[in-house]
């Protein structure tokens, strides 16, 4: 059983794990280094920033968080066809938002990969994502992509 405080590590892991994605993309990143820098700077740590009073970044659980990024690496392609596949006829992983696009593979790695994880946990975790990056539209748009994704990969 979840308690609340895995269940907030796996939500801050999930978002980590968004951004450290997007940052894959943009940087070119190798996987070990973007792992390390996250590691050491982000999850759990210490902003050191006079605007926000040395706040702490939410402590996520770590070998989740790790998955979650190496299995979109490795499987990024079979991800993106996935998803192509529920999007609207003429649109592509290409049109979409780099950040909506990384939540939508997150999303689809823990359908396919993460058995452990519930249908509908996942597909709530990634809409909680996207509203910390878009609007109610953006996030009704990853839940309709993630409830397609998930009747191909689980039933």
């Amino acid at each position: 059983m979840n308690t609340p405080k895995r269940s907030q590590a796996r939500s801050s892991a999930r978002l980590a794990a968004v951004q450290a994605l997007y940052q894959h993309q943009m940087e070119g990143t190798a996987t070990i280094r973007l792992l390390d820098e996250f590691h050491q700077h982000r999850l759990g740590a210490t902003i050191d920033d006079d605007e926000f009073d040395d706040a702490t970044y939410a402590g996520a659980e770590t070998a989740f968080f790790d998955d979650v990024v190496r299995g979109v690496i490795a499987r990024r392609d079979e991800i993106d066809e996935l998803i192509s596949s529920k999007l609207a006829s003429g649109w592509t992983v290409a049109r979409l938002d780099k950040t909506m696009l990384q939540i939508l593979r997150c999303g689809t790695y823990e359908l396919l990969a993460r058995a452990d994880v519930p249908v509908a946990s996942a597909i709530s975790e990634y809409v909680d994502v996207a509203k910390a990056f878009f609007d109610d539209r953006e996030a009704k748009f990853v839940n309709g992509v993630l409830d397609a994704v998930a009747k191909e990969a689980r039933g």
